[in-house]
C-alpha cells in the first residue's frame, strides 16, 4: 500500500543509505564556530533484527543507519555527496575513518529523522555530535523513508519507531567496531518532527492512536491532521487502514520505553494528540525541546508546549521569528533550492546555518548535563 507524490520522490534523493556515497576533496567550509575537537568519521551499517518484525510494509528487511563519530585526529574530512541529485549539503567526513583512541569510550546517541526523511537528512546534527565527543547512529525508519517507495503502515504506524532505535542501540553496542568504545551508561537519543514524537515515546509516552483520531475530528483540531506535504493522501489512508486493518493498532498503546536511554532531545516534535497527559506525567528522564516560533507543520500548542507542559521538569527553547518546520533539515545545495524550494527555502531574515549551530549548541550542551 504505498503512496508517492512528486515532492516525495525529489526529497528521496537527499537519501541515502541504498545508494553509494562519495567523498571529494575538502574544500574550504563556511565557519562552524560550533565545531568540536574531533575530526568526524562515518560509516553505515544495516542492523537486522530477529524476525518476527515490523517492517510496515517496507522491501528492505534491515536497518539502514550512517553513523557519525569522533575519528583518530590524522584522517583527513572530505565533503560528503550521494550519488544522483543532491539536494543537501551533507557535511564534511572521512569515511571509514579509525575511530579516536582517546577517551576509552564515547556517549552513544541514536537520532530518528522526519516524515519521509532520513538518517543523512540530520547529518548537520549528527557530525556536528561526533566533532563534540559522541557517536550519533542514525537509522532509516522502515517504509518512512526515501530510500525507497513510501508505505501508508510506514507513515501510520509510528509506535514502531521506538523499536527500530532500541534495535540500533543493541546493534551498535554488539559492533565489532564500535561497540567496545561505547559507554552503555551514557545514552541518548535525538529526533525531529515524526522523530521528535519518537523521542517521546521512548522516553515512557504512551500512543493512543484512538485519541488521535477523535482529536482530529474533533473542533479542537489544528495543522498536525492534514496530510504531509510528503505523502498527501495519508489522513484517509490512515483512516482507511485502521478501519481494514485493526489488528495493526494491536501495540500502538503498548511502552516502547528504553531504559537505556537516558535524556532525549526533541526537535520540533510532533504528533502532541497522540499522547494521553497520564502517561506523559510519567516521564523521568529530562527532556529538552527545540522548535522554531512559525512553524505551521508541526503547530507549537498542540505539540511542543504540551509536551513542555506536561512532562515533568522539560525544557522547551522556542527559536522567535521566521524560524518554521523545515529549517531543521540539513542545509540546501543550489540544486536543492531550485528543486524543492519548500525543503530549502527560508524566511529572508532567517539563517539556517546559525539555527543548526544554536540547536546544536544546545544539544551538546544538553547531553554533556544529563549523560555524566
Amino acid at each position: 500500500m504505498g503512496s508517492t507524490s512528486a515532492l516525495a520522490r525529489i526529497a528521496a534523493l537527499v537519501s541515502l543509505l541504498a545508494v553509494t556515497v562519495l567523498l571529494r576533496p575538502n574544500t574550504p567550509a563556511q565557519e562552524q564556530p560550533y565545531r568540536g575537537d574531533y575530526t568526524t568519521g562515518m560509516t553505515i551499517r544495516r542492523f537486522t533484527p530477529k524476525e518476527p518484525y515490523n517492517w510496515r510494509g517496507a522491501q528492505t528487511h534491515a536497518l539502514s543507519t550512517v553513523i557519525w563519530y569522533p575519528a583518530e585526529s590524522s584522517a583527513t574530512e572530505m565533503p560528503v555527496e550521494v550519488t544522483g541529485l543532491t539536494i543537501f549539503d551533507l557535511g564534511t567526513a572521512s569515511q571509514g575513518a579509525k575511530i579516536a583512541p582517546k577517551p576509552a569510550a564515547f556517549p552513544l546517541i541514536v537520532i530518528s529523522h522526519g516524515t519521509g526523511g532520513s538518517g543523512f537528512s540530520m547529518a548537520w546534527l549528527g557530525g556536528a555530535l561526533a566533532r563534540h565527543g559522541y557517536i550519533a547512529a542514525a537509522v532509516n525508519h522502515p517504509g518512512n523513508t526515501g530510500s525507497e517507495p513510501y508505505t501508508v503502515e510506514g507513515f501510520s504506524i509510528w509506535w514502531e519507531r521506538a523499536r527500530d532505535l532500541s534495535e540500533v542501540i543493541s546493534g551498535m553496542l554488539a559492533d565489532s567496531q564500535f561497540g567496545s568504545h561505547i559507554d552503555a551508561k551514557r545514552i541518548g537519543a535525538a529526533g525531529f518532527s515524526l522523530g521528535g514524537y519518537t523521542m517521546i515515546e521512548i522516553a515512557g509516552g504512551i500512543t493512543d492512536a484512538q485519541g488521535f483520531i477523535a482529536y482530529c475530528d474533533s473542533g479542537k483540531n489544528d495543522g498536525i491532521c492534514i496530510s504531509p506535504p510528503e505523502f498527501p493522501t495519508l489522513m484517509p489512508d490512515f483512516r482507511k487502514l485502521i478501519q481494514e486493518h485493526p489488528e495493526v493498532l494491536a501495540h500502538a498503546s503498548d511502552s516502547y520505553r528504553d531504559p537505556r536511554v537516558r535524556s532525549v532531545f526533541a526537535i520540533a516534535p510532533a504528533l502532541g494528540p497522540a499522547f494521553p497527559t497520564d502517561g506523559l506525567k510519567r516521564i523521568s528522564i529530562p527532556v529538552e525541546i527545540v522548535v522554531g516560533e512559525s512553524d505551521q507543520n508541526v503547530p507549537i500548542a498542540s505539540s511542543a508546549r504540551y509536551f513542555a507542559t506536561n512532562i515533568p521538569a522539560a525544557k522547551l527553547h522556542i527559536f522567535p521569528g521566521a524560524v518554521a518546520h523545515y529549517v531543521f533539515l540539513d542545509s540546501c545545495s543550489d540544486v536543492g533550492r531550485k528543486n524543492v524550494p519548500m525543503l530549502c527555502t527560508d524566511a529572508p531574515s532567517v539563517d539556517r546555518h546559525r539555527i543548526h549551530a544554536q540547536t546544536i549548541e544546545l544539544a551538546v550542551s544538553f547531553f554533556h548535563d544529563t549523560l555524566k
